[in-house]
């Protein structure tokens, strides 16, 4: 029978995990997997962003608009230190018809989910559920 590896106190790792895309793993060594994270966190933002892609701003009104602007804004802000420097630098695209912006948009959110799986996998390493 295989002994648990111990365990380590989550909240840091999870709180540097949303900061900086990748950062959780490489707080508990799996410095590998912490670069393809940050990698493709960044790669999908950034593509996001050149095809001028809109970011998210909570919006609510009818249950469908409410779920979509508010789950988007969630995604977007779930990208950590990227969403926050885009925001900050004052990138501002407007939501234009077309279907490259719209792939964008897309992307921006994306990268947000897939930083959400990390934090998820950051987690069950910090609490010994995986390895």
């Amino acid at each position: 029978m295989a002994l648990k590896p111990a365990t380590v106190n989550w909240m840091p790792v999870l709180g540097l995990a949303w900061l900086v895309p990748g950062a959780g793993h490489f707080l508990l060594g799996k410095k590998t997997r912490a670069l393809l994270l940050f990698t493709c966190v960044l790669v999908a933002f950034v593509l996001g962003l050149m095809t001028r892609g809109a970011l998210f701003s909570p919006q609510t009104g009818d249950l469908f608009t409410t779920i979509i602007y508010c789950g988007g804004f969630a995604g977007n802000v779930a990208s950590g230190v990227f969403y926050l420097m885009t925001v900050w630098l004052g990138y501002n695209q407007p939501d234009v018809a077309g279907h490259v912006h719209d792939y964008g948009t897309k992307l921006l959110v994306g990268a947000g989910l897939m930083n959400i799986l990390a934090m998820v996998d950051a987690y069950e390493i910090a609490t010994g559920k995986k390895d």
